[in-house]
């Protein structure tokens, strides 16, 4: 090769035998005040200890990386920037906060960077002990943060432990910023472990549940591609995106007047899609002239404004609402709140904002042996549908759910939208139609006083001084602790039959964050920690009703709350089994006319023999545990011992042993 063309590279090859020879021989020379000096930014001072250590000023568009640097301290050093701190730069534009990684050699370039150049901040480092934890802790700190998260992984491996976590956040519409390490070139790939972990195309194994993915071959492509991943994961419909970082293009020096020639790109995220005008009018008209308009919402919440937007909507008509939980889209203790198939069985038009799941939401699907499935919705119900599913489908997974037809369908973002379809709405309403519109927000109001009333009397019958102890004494304790104070829950309640929701006061954005999505188990602890993380700066008291089971996929995430002090009540719904595949497994011996009378249901399904005593295992791992709490006169205690834990900053953990449902 010549030297013509040798200056053409980007990046120079780093001779890894002569390198790991320097090490061996140089020993603790690796952070001698030479080596140090080889990362800093020109002018910059030495600092005092790595903690202090920041990078160069981050680059405009237009502006360039420089970096000059002392002679190698011994053989084998580089001499020059490395390509992973010209990456920092480029992730510090992106107001990056976190980046969740298990560390490995494919990302040590980048590592390495982020901790000495970067001085572990804007973005830091998180330790996790799994990639699916930590991939699942960015899904969490996106629903509070509203930004997303880094999640660094090694190689294949590394990205195959995150796949189950990037496909709930990809079924949840939730941006994660995914970067792995690959070797592509043999001639420079170590052998063994490192060749093993390498692929040609790594990205194709979550292709299908990610957004965009790419794999850049210089550092000028690292750096478009890196903006244009965070461009395209935060225009909805949010989702994951991927990008593929050479070990040699982190490792490599580029060659003297290089990172001349590099710039960074700006960010500028597009405005959502709003609805069709047309469309929209004729929506408008179609609700001002209903008997009994239904909202049927899950994501239409994407920020606070969403929630608000969604108040002034329902208010205005006088408009049942049925929120499906996916974000926290309308206030659950509104008059106008409600709850299950009633509602939209009662209704002549449905409005779907942002739906997982529109046939389901106005099918019935008995699970029988023999199979019934049929609309619940009344002959002549007119049905709109506003949402980004259909601007970008995938083929392969089936998370877009079975085709409903409508009679409008509008392709837009749904929060987007609702700010003009309040204005047609406005525009529509004559003195008749208020008057009717009146008379329908009363009997709600009168609907939601008689149910509110039951809703104590239904507690007391649910085993209220049972042990275990039920879902619904677990709620009610919980909610007399928290009630006053600036609280969230980070977890779903669906299995301890929604009790925090039949019971507790949400009305502002952040109290509620949604499921997992793809309904993927380990997604609830290390996203309840998440969650936590972005909640931390705010002070809140956050709760996590946490599924045994789930837990046990996923344990080690309390250790990283623990490392990182990263406050969080985890109250554990602990029935000691899968229960769900408790009810599957009764429903199949039902069909079959086989009793489970002789204990058989507690086959593959319990969690016992030996029971997990999840108080001590929180302590192992550096959390409070108390517990396991039996009595139900002990629950409230316990509690409070844990939330003083929590508000003076660190995890806490109650071990609750609870009633199946």
């Amino acid at each position: 090769m010549t030297d013509k063309s040798k200056s053409k590279q980007a990046v120079t090859k780093v001779d890894r035998r002569k390198f790991m020879a320097g090490v061996a021989v140089a020993g603790a020379a690796v952070v001698s005040t030479e080596a140090k000096s080889a990362i800093l930014p020109p002018g910059a001072p030495a600092p005092a200890a790595p903690s202090a250590m920041r990078p160069s000023t981050v680059m405009a568009q237009a502006e360039v990386a420089t970096a000059s640097v002392s002679a190698p301290a011994y053989p084998g050093t580089q001499n020059g920037k490395p390509g992973s701190d010209y990456m920092v730069d480029v992730l510090k534009t992106l107001d990056i906060e976190y980046i969740v990684t298990n560390p490995a050699s494919s990302c040590r370039g980048i590592h390495e960077s982020i901790v000495n150049y970067g001085g572990n901040r804007m973005p830091e480092l998180l330790t996790t002990m799994h990639e699916e934890s930590g991939t699942a802790m960015a899904h969490g700190y996106f629903k509070v943060a509203l930004k997303p998260m880094g999640s660094l992984c090694h190689g294949t491996v590394g990205l195959q432990h995150a796949a189950m976590a990037v496909y709930n956040a990809w079924c949840d519409r939730a941006p994660i910023l995914m970067m792995i390490g690959n070797e592509m070139d043999a001639n420079v790939r170590r052998p063994g472990v490192p060749t093993t972990h390498a692929a040609q195309d790594p990205a194709a194994m979550i292709r299908d549940f990610t957004k965009w993915d790419d794999q850049p071959g210089s550092l000028q492509h690292f750096s478009e591609s890196m903006v244009r991943a965070y461009r395209i994961s935060m225009t909805p419909p949010y989702e994951p995106v991927l990008i593929v970082m050479g070990e040699e293009l982190q490792e490599g020096v580029p060659e003297p007047g290089h990172f001349e020639n590099f710039s960074i790109p700006k960010v500028a995220l597009p405005t959502p899609p709003q609805g069709e005008s047309n469309a929209v009018r004729e929506t408008a008209a179609m609700l001002v002239a209903a008997e009994n308009p239904v909202f049927v919402v899950d994501r239409v919440a994407r920020t606070p404004a969403g929630l608000a937007l969604m108040v002034e909507l329902a208010e205005l008509l006088q408009a049942t609402v049925v929120d499906q939980g996916g974000r926290m889209n309308f206030p659950n203790m509104h008059h106008l709140a409600a709850r299950g198939a009633a509602a939209i069985r009662r209704a002549d038009v449905v409005v779907g904002m942002e739906l997982t799941d529109f046939w389901g939401t106005v099918n019935d699907f008995s699970d029988t042996a023999h199979a019934q499935q049929g609309p619940i919705v009344r002959e002549g119900t007119r049905m709109v549908s506003i949402g980004t599913g259909d601007v970008y489908i995938r083929a392969n997974y089936q998370d877009f759910q079975r085709y409903q037809p409508v009679d409008i369908a509008i392709a837009a973002d749904a929060e987007a939208t609702l700010p003009s379809l309040i204005e047609a709405v406005r525009m529509l309403l004559d003195g008749a139609a208020r008057t009717r519109i009146d008379n329908r927000g009363q009997a709600a109001r009168d609907a939601y006083n008689t149910a509110r009333s039951r809703v104590a009397a239904d507690a007391a019958a649910s085993a209220w001084n049972a042990s275990p102890i039920s879902g619904a004494r677990l709620s009610f304790e919980l909610w007399e602790l928290i009630k006053n104070e600036d609280w969230a829950l980070v977890s779903r309640d669906q299995s301890i039959s929604n009790w925090p929701h039949r019971v507790w006061t949400f009305d502002k954005y952040y109290q509620w964050i949604g499921g997992p999505g793809g309904a993927g188990i380990g997604y609830g602890l290390p996203a309840a920690v998440g969650a936590a993380l972005a909640h931390r700066p705010h002070g809140r008291l956050v709760v996590n009703i946490q599924n045994d089971g789930d837990c046990m996929y996923a344990p080690g995430a309390l250790w990283t709350a623990a490392h990182h002090k990263i406050p969080l009540l985890n109250v554990m719904h602990n029935n000691r089994a899968y229960h769900q595949e408790v009810m599957h497994l009764q429903r199949m011996a039902s069909w079959r006319q086989r009793g489970l009378s002789d204990g058989s249901w507690r086959v593959a399904t319990t969690i016992e023999n030996p029971n997990v005593d999840y108080a001590k295992l929180a302590e192992s791992m550096g959390v409070a545990g108390i517990g396991p709490i039996e009595n139900p006169n002990d629950l409230a205690p316990a509690l409070r011992r844990a939330i003083d834990i929590v508000k003076a900053g660190e995890p806490a953990l109650v071990d609750v042993i609870t009633q199946p449902r």
